[in-house]
C-alpha cells in the first residue's frame, strides 16, 4: 500500500485473536431480530428442513462477501468507510458512504436503545409500584443508551469483553427458555406435527436470512481489520456467524411453532421468570447495539475529516443523537427511511471486492487512495444499490412511490445479493474505461 496514511490504520500491537472477533459476530447474531426472522420463516410456511437450508445458504452468502471485505481490511487496517476510498475515491467514500453508514448506524442504535428502554420500563415499573409512563420509558431509553454507548466508546476491547461475558449467558438463557417453553406447552407434539401445506419457498427464506445481516456483512471491515491474518478473518467470520445464526433462527422458529411467538424474553416472562426475561432482552440488545455505535462513530469520524484519535468523541456524538431522537419517539416515523439507508449499503461490497480482488488482484501494494470521486466506483455502486432496492422489496415502505412508479417493486431472488453482483461486474467493466489516479 502507498505511504500515505488515513489516520485509521491498525497497529500490530492492536491485533486481536480470531476468537475475539468471532465473539463480536456471535454477540451481534444473538438478538431479538434474529428470533423474529425465525418466526417469519415459519409464518411463510417453510418446513424445518427448508428453514435450515435457508439459514445455511443465506449466512453462507453473507460470510462469502464479508470474508473478502474482512481480508482486505486485515491487509490495510482500515474501516469500511475509509477503505471504500480505493473504489469510490476519497470524497466518494467520505461524503457518500460515510454519510449512509453514519445515518443507518445512528438511527438503528437509537431504535434499539428505545426498544430496550421500553421493555426495561415495562418490566421494572411494576416492581417499583409505578406505571411505565412515557417519561419513565424515555428515561429508561436514555439510561440504556448511555450504558451501551460507554461500551462502544471503549473501542474494540470494550466490545470484546462485553461479548465474552454476554454471549455464553445469552446462549444459556435462550436454551432454558426454549426447553422450558417446549415443556410447558407440550411442544414436542407441536413440533413433530408441524407440516405446513404451502411454502413461500427457499428463495423467500434465503432473502429473509440475508436481510437480517446484510449490513453487518459490509461493516465487517471495522472489526476484521484487527485480525492477525487472512486465515483468522475466515475463521472468525464462519465461526462467529454460522453457529449463532443457526441457533437463534431455529430457536425463533421452534418457539413460534410451539407458543405462537418468537420473543424469548416474553416467553420467559409468561413462564414466571421476568428477571431472566429482562436479562435476556437487555443483553441481546446490548451486544448487538454497540456495533451500531462503534461503526457509526468510525463513519462519522471519516465524514467530519477526523482521524481515529477522535473516535470516542464522534462515537459519543453519534450514539447521543440516536439515543435522544429515540427517547422522544422521533425515530419511529423514520424506520422506513432507515431501512432504505441500510438497503443501499450492501452493494458497496461489490465495488470494494472488485477494486481490490479483481482489478487489484488481491495485492495490498495495489491498494491506493483515489483522489476526489471515482466515476467507476460511484456509478457501479449506485446501480447496484438501485437493483438491490428494486429486487429486494425495499421501496414497499413507500407505498406512494410504488403507486406512482410500480416498476420499483420487482422482487427477484435476493435483493442485497443482486445488488452486490451488479455493482461488482459493472465496476470491473467501468474500471477499464476510467483508470485510477492514485494519490
Amino acid at each position: 500500500m502507498q505511504e500515505k496514511t488515513s489516520g485509521f490504520e491498525v497497529q500490530e500491537s492492536q491485533r486481536q485473536s480470531w476468537l475475539s472477533i468471532a465473539a463480536v459476530w456471535a454477540g451481534g447474531m444473538i438478538c431479538v431480530p434474529c428470533l423474529m426472522i425465525g418466526g417469519v420463516l415459519t409464518s411463510g410456511g417453510l418446513s424445518l428442513s427448508e428453514i435450515v437450508i435457508s439459514i445455511l445458504i443465506g449466512y453462507g452468502l453473507i460470510c462469502l462477501y464479508m470474508i473478502f471485505i474482512g481480508m482486505q481490511a486485515c491487509d490495510t487496517g482500515l474501516p469500511v468507510s475509509v477503505m471504500a476510498s480505493g473504489a469510490l475515491g476519497e470524497k466518494g467514500a467520505r461524503y457518500v458512504i460515510s454519510t449512509l453508514i453514519a445515518i443507518a448506524c445512528i438511527g438503528w442504535f437509537g431504535i434499539q436503545s428505545a426498544t430496550c428502554g421500553q421493555a426495561f420500563a415495562a418490566m421494572v415499573a411494576p416492581l417499583l409500584g409505578m406505571e411505565a409512563s412515557p417519561a419513565f420509558v424515555s428515561v429508561s431509553s436514555i439510561l440504556w443508551g448511555i450504558i451501551m454507548l460507554a461500551t462502544a466508546c471503549a473501542g474494540f476491547k470494550g466490545l470484546k469483553w462485553l461479548n465474552y461475558i454476554a454471549v455464553p449467558l445469552l446462549v444459556i438463557v435462550c436454551l432454558y427458555g426454549l426447553i422450558a417453553g417446549i415443556t410447558a406447552h407440550n411442544g414436542g407434539a407441536a413440533i413433530s406435527a408441524y407440516a405446513p401445506e404451502t411454502s413461500a419457498g427457499l428463495v423467500y427464506g434465503i432473502s429473509m436470512v440475508v436481510a437480517s445481516f446484510a449490513l453487518g456483512g459490509v461493516i465487517s471491515a471495522d472489526y476484521c481489520r484487527f485480525a492477525k491474518s487472512r486465515a483468522d478473518v475466515v475463521k472468525s467470520s464462519i465461526v462467529g456467524v454460522m453457529p449463532a445464526g443457526l441457533f437463534m433462527l431455529l430457536t425463533g422458529a421452534l418457539m413460534s411453532i410451539v407458543t405462537g411467538q418468537y420473543d424469548i424474553s416474553a416467553i420467559l416472562v409468561s413462564l414466571g421468570v421476568p428477571v431472566l426475561g429482562l436479562v435476556a432482552l437487555v443483553l441481546a440488545t446490548w451486544t448487538t447495539n454497540v456495533t451500531n455505535a462503534y461503526s457509526g462513530g468510525l463513519a462519522l469520524s471519516n465524514l467530519l475529516g477526523f482521524t481515529e484519535r477522535k473516535f470516542a468523541v464522534t462515537t459519543g456524538i453519534a450514539g447521543g443523537i440516536g439515543t435522544l431522537l429515540a427517547a422522544f419517539g422521533l425515530l419511529n416515523a423514520f424506520q422506513g427511511f432507515l431501512s432504505l439507508m441500510s438497503a443501499l449499503i450492501p452493494p458497496l461490497a461489490g465495488v470494494i471486492i472488485a477494486a481490490y480482488w479483481i482489478t487489484g488482484r488481491g495485492n495490498q501494494e495495489n491498494f491506493t487512495f483515489q483522489p476526489g470521486f471515482s466515476a467507476a466506483g460511484l456509478i457501479a455502486f449506485l446501480a447496484g444499490a438501485l437493483v438491490a432496492c428494486v429486487t429486494g422489496g425495499t421501496f414497499q415502505s413507500f407505498p406512494g412511490l410504488i403507486a406512482t412508479l410500480p416498476f420499483l417493486d420487482s422482487p427477484f431472488f435476493v435483493g442485497p445479493v443482486n445488488g452486490i453482483a451488479v455493482s461488482l461486474v459493472l465496476y470491473v467493466i467501468l474500471a477499464a474505461l476510467f483508470p485510477k489516479k492514485a494519490v
